[in-house]
């Protein structure tokens, strides 16, 4: 079964995920917030206009009034005087109306009644003026019922309207001026909130920048420096690891080689505790030309040079309880140096006697053919370490590549793009509205190609889409990129729906290496069109890189011409117990094939 897993920086991209997440969400709060308000402020003003402009006329409508009130007095023709008296009527009626709705509202006026306590103020003592003038043509109008205007009869009252008349302009006048005086305020308050929210927002700006963006600029370089790292430290322990397990298997087969040789020579005695010979084997005795019949300690047969009887002595003499295997050197009596493979065995013959058993093989031989070996080894060794330096520092070079390719993307773009955002945020005055707005207009712009701009490197380092979402979307996107990029057909096809996670290490090697073969059909085969296939059974995934190039001559990849990205493809592969094959000709495009063992139930 193929287990589901994620890549190794998961994490990290998850962090960034939130702190861009955060940054845009506080930015769109902000916004929200300022529109709201100046919204409200806005709604609560849109009455102050219609307030004024009916408090004006007020002043026209007592002066219309009182005009008609002097015309009526002056008119003898019945019917004029008749038509005055209604015009009257209709301008009482908008002038009571009107300083009505001034004090409580009017909906239909758009009046909200909604006054200052200066106002009301103002209202309270203009209201008996008002209600003295009402009554005084009221008072007119109703007298005696004839269609001529009785002058004796309405002295008084017509006396009344022109000495209140001043009284109520000059009091209309100052809650005239006090309307303006409050939508003034309202209109200062507003701008002072403006700049309050504008202010704000470049705070936040300004604190995203210094507490998210730079510090997050500063963890991708890190992140990638570490991944390139691990990488590179990766690549070469499975390196070293395969190479150090295949010369052990060797040195062990040869080791067991030998073994099994040197068994035929076995040589063997009985000795005391005290390391006095019991009884010495044929073999052993005719090669170190010992008689049974002589009493003597195993020591001083082994060899005749004391530093060697005195090791061999301490040897025994230790190790006679627990017992013990090793090596010993020893010596002929013709002086000749010798190697033994001895044990030390403790074992007891009967209950009242225990003795030590001496298991020995001549292993000079093996001594001698084991330091042929080892400077055989030691030969081979050199040559592929030399082999492994040249690789390596291909390796280093194409990452030194890679890293200063990423340096400088991330120093040319997001570097630079955060160093105009800076400038940008210390060119702003905040006196100047106009400009300011304009400048917050650009940094909002710039924001967004910041973003823009890491998460293309983000995506250049590790697709979102492979540690997300798997293989095969990230495959996908992958060609509809650099579609987008090159202008190239690269067109991507799974032909057997293969939707399954593999193990994180076998996805991202696979997706390395079809990365490289279509950045090779890209640059060297002048190809026009890609097709990249998937297909898959039970036990293996097949990946087909087609393409229409120039093609090649693959014998000469044979013998090891070219550049070294094959060679970083063979070893992904390898890594992963996968198969690469690579079919060309010249002027009929390349195919190359991946398959990778796997599990699918």
């Amino acid at each position: 079964m193929v287990k589901k897993s994620y890549s190794l920086d998961q994490r990290t991209f998850n962090n960034l995920s939130r702190l861009y997440i955060l940054a845009l969400s506080t930015i769109a709060v902000s916004v929200i917030v300022s529109q709201f308000l100046i919204r409200k402020h806005l709604k609560d003003q849109q009455s102050d206009s219609r307030v004024i402009n009916v408090a004006g006329r007020q002043r026209m409508l007592s002066q219309k009034l009182t005009k008609e009130v002097f015309l009526l007095t002056s008119e003898n023709d019945s019917l004029k005087s008749s038509a005055l008296k209604n015009q009257i009527k209709s301008t009482l009626s908008l002038w009571r109306m009107s300083h009505e709705s001034l004090q409580i509202g009017n909906d239909s006026l758009g009046l909200p009644g909604k006054n200052s306590e200066i106002i009301k103020g103002k209202f309270e003592e203009i209201n008996p003026i008002f209600d003295t003038i009402t009554n005084a043509v009221k008072s007119i109008l109703s007298s005696d019922g004839s269609a001529v205007f009785n002058l004796n009869h309405s002295t008084s009252s017509i006396q009344t309207i022109k000495e209140r008349e001043k009284d109520f302009l000059t009091k209309m006048d100052d809650i005239v001026n006090q309307y303006d005086t409050e939508a003034k305020k309202k209109v200062n308050w507003l701008r002072r909130l403006e700049l309050f929210l504008m202010l704000g927002t470049l705070l936040i700006l300004l604190a995203e920048f210094l507490f998210i963006f730079w510090p997050t600029a500063k963890s991708v370089r890190a992140t990638l420096a570490k991944l390139l790292s691990a990488e590179k430290l990766a690549k070469k322990m499975a390196f070293d690891a395969d190479e150090l397990s295949i010369a052990r298997e060797k040195s062990v087969k040869e080791l067991k080689a030998f073994s099994r040789a040197m068994d035929q020579t076995l040589l063997s005695a009985r000795i005391l505790p005290n390391g006095a010979i019991v009884h010495m084997g044929a073999k052993f005795s005719r090669f170190f030309k010992y008689s049974n019949s002589s009493d003597a300690f195993l020591w001083d047969v082994l060899s005749t040079i004391e530093n060697e009887r005195t090791q061999i002595q301490e040897l025994i003499l230790k190790n006679k309880k627990t017992g013990w295997q090793g090596e010993v050197k020893a010596s002929t009596v013709e002086g000749e140096d010798l190697w033994l493979e001895m044990a030390i065995i403790p074992y007891s013959p009967t209950n009242e006697k225990s003795e030590l058993l001496i298991i020995a093989s001549d292993i000079t031989e093996k001594k001698i053919a084991q330091v042929e070996i080892d400077q055989l080894k030691q030969k081979s060794f050199d040559e592929e370490m030399s082999q492994q330096q040249i690789i390596s520092r291909k390796i280093i070079e194409n990452q030194e590549k890679e890293q200063s390719r990423i340096a400088k993307d991330v120093h040319d773009g997001i570097g630079q793009m955060l160093t105009g955002l800076k400038f940008n945020l210390e060119s702003i005055n905040p006196d100047d509205i106009e400009k300011t707005k304009l400048k917050v207009s650009q940094l909002k712009e710039q924001t967004s190609d910041i973003i823009k701009g890491v998460r293309t490197a983000t995506f250049n380092l590790m697709p979102s889409e492979l540690s997300d979402h798997g293989l095969v979307p990230a495959l996908a996107k992958l060609t509809k990129e650099l579609t987008r990029l090159t202008g190239k057909n690269i067109v991507f096809v799974n032909k057997s729906n293969f939707d399954f996670r593999l193990d994180s290490l076998t996805e991202i090697n696979i997706y390395r290496i079809t990365q490289e073969a279509i950045n090779n059909a890209i640059k060297y085969a002048e190809s026009s069109h890609i097709l990249l296939s998937v297909s898959h059974s039970e036990t293996m995934l097949s990946i087909v890189i087609d393409d229409n190039g120039k093609g090649f001559d693959t014998s000469q990849k044979k013998k090891g011409v070219g550049g070294m990205g094959l060679t970083f493809m063979k070893e992904r592969i390898k890594y992963i117990n996968g198969r690469l094959f690579l079919s060309s000709e010249k002027g009929k495009g390349t195919r190359v094939t991946l398959n990778i063992p796997i599990n699918v139930n």
